[in-house]
Parts: structure tokens; C-alpha cells; sequence
């Protein structure tokens, strides 16, 4: 079965924010926003489109962000949670093969290490007892 996602109309979304509709295809038109189409051609706007036409009125009305400002920090935005996503999938790895990780220091050697362990050592020492 499936999932039905709720859609709002140009119009409910105009008068639900207090935008003139021709704001909301400016937003379309400059790459803002994205809404999907019904079959007779109708923009549909989803939950995650309001959520960004927030983001978008925010910047606009109440920090006096013009568009081409609006879509760098909205580029921006998306970038810093596609990090945010690869360090998680990233930390997890590391957590599941943490027992490898350790196994492998185990068997390293100091005479194969680029940095000599020894000499790591004595700088974590000095560094904690700096912090003291």
C-alpha cells in the first residue's frame, strides 16, 4: 500500500503564509522551490516544501536576505546536511568495525609507523598534562 502524502494548492499555501501566489512562482521560477505537478498540471506543495517556504520567508522577511542570497544559504544548508549524513554513516562504520581498528594496531609495529610510537606517546603525555 501506498503512503498517501498530504498537498496543498498555490492558493491554500498563499493564504496559509500571507504570500501573493506570483511570489510563490518567482520562488519556482529562481529554483526556490520545487513543487510537484498533479496530472492537470496543478502545483502541488508538500510538507517539505512549506518547510523550506518557511526557511525562505524567514530569510526574506525578518533578516532582509534577497533571493540570490536565499538560494546560497539554502545550497548551503543542504550541503552541510549532506556532511552531517556521510559523518554519521561514516561514524557508524567506525563503531562496527572498531574490534578490526584495534586488531590491526595491535600487530602494527613502531618501526612501521610513519610517526615513531614512542615519540606519540611522550607528545600525548605533554599535551594532557598540559591541560591540567
Amino acid at each position: 500500500m501506498k503512503k498517501r502524502v498530504k498537498t496543498y494548492t498555490i492558493s491554500a499555501v498563499a493564504e496559509l503564509y500571507d504570500v501573493h501566489p506570483q511570489t510563490l512562482r518567482l520562488y519556482e521560477r529562481e529554483g526556490l522551490l520545487l513543487p510537484s505537478r498533479s496530472v492537470g498540471n496543478t502545483r502541488l506543495y508538500e510538507d517539505s516544501d512549506l518547510e523550506r517556504l518557511e526557511v525562505i520567508l524567514s530569510l526574506t522577511r525578518e533578516l532582509g536576505v534577497n533571493l540570490a542570497g536565499v538560494e546560497i544559504i539554502l545550497n548551503m544548508r543542504e550541503k552541510m546536511d549532506q556532511m552531517q549524513r556521510e559523518f554519521e554513516r561514516f561514524f557508524e562504520y567506525l563503531k562496527v568495525h572498531a574490534s578490526e581498528f584495534s586488531k590491526q594496531s595491535e600487530a602494527f609495529t613502531s618501526s612501521e609507523a610513519l610517526i615513531p610510537i614512542s615519540r606519540f606517546r611522550v607528545v600525548k603525555a605533554r599535551l594532557e598534562n598540559e591541560d591540567e
